[in-house]
């Protein structure tokens, strides 16, 4: 956990209204795609600055490829292209940036990438940025039942291994601490498939901003008014008064 309890650990971001942005201003929606790249860049800078450890964004949900043909074309494209640009300076910085999702459908060139930038910055742990990339929270839980179905199979697990901190080993964040925070960008209030199980406790907040005009500004007071949560996993308030490390 964070050493200042004020400042959440770990965040996780849906990026909301890249397409809306474009279209306000008559532009194509993938030109509000990288813009929003440019919203990614300064809110890992921000996010570092402020003390957050993790950083969890939702990219490109397995629902997304329903999207019209081009946008999802144009998506791929720009995913080769930052990667390339980015993973060095994320590399300088510290930074160790990992993939979850199912990569499988993506093609070939990407996939060598995500796995190439992976692997460069596997060593860093300044901080953590997870890029959640044809993810959907359904398929999470169902690959982890798979595995530990398969294990069970093997005979490397038993029914009665199987607990909540057991099953949670096989979801795609593994041992990662859940999020604490949530931030979903332009005005919509749902999760959208995103990281379900492991948001049983995280805290939500909404802002109407389109992600391409998201900024350290707009993270900062997210962060503000996730300090004046009282987090009770459970408990009475009394409890947590009385052992707030409970």
């Amino acid at each position: 956990m964070s050493k200042n309890p004020s400042i959440p650990h770990h965040v996780a971001i849906v990026m909301d209204g890249n397409g809306r942005w474009a279209n306000k201003r008559f532009l194509p929606r993938v030109a509000g795609h990288k813009e929003g790249v440019k919203a990614v860049r300064s809110t890992i800078e921000a996010s570092a600055k402020a003390g957050v450890k993790i950083l969890t964004l939702f990219a490109f949900s397995s629902e997304n490829w329903n999207r019209p043909k081009t946008e999802v074309v144009s998506l791929m494209d720009l995913f080769v292209t930052s990667l390339e640009k980015e993973v060095d300076k994320l590399n300088k910085n510290g930074v160790q940036l990992r993939f979850i999702g199912d990569r499988t459908r993506f093609h070939q060139k990407l996939q060598d990438r995500i796995e190439e930038s992976e692997q460069v910055t596997e060593n860093n742990d300044k901080f953590l940025l997870n890029i959640a990339a044809n993810y959907g929270g359904r398929w999470d839980i169902v690959q982890a039942c798979k595995k530990v179905c398969q294990k069970i199979q093997d005979q490397q697990l038993t029914l009665e291994d199987i607990g909540e901190n057991e099953f949670a080993k096989y979801l795609s964040t593994g041992s990662l601490p859940d999020p604490d925070l949530f931030i979903r960008t332009a005005g919509e209030q749902r999760i959208s498939n995103f990281l379900i199980w492991q948001m049983a406790y995280t805290e939500f907040y909404y802002t109407d901003v389109f992600w391409p005009e998201f900024n350290e500004q707009q993270l900062h007071l997210a962060l503000e008014q996730f300090s004046q949560r009282k987090r009770k996993f459970g408990l009475t308030q009394e409890q947590v008064e009385t052992n707030p490390n409970a």
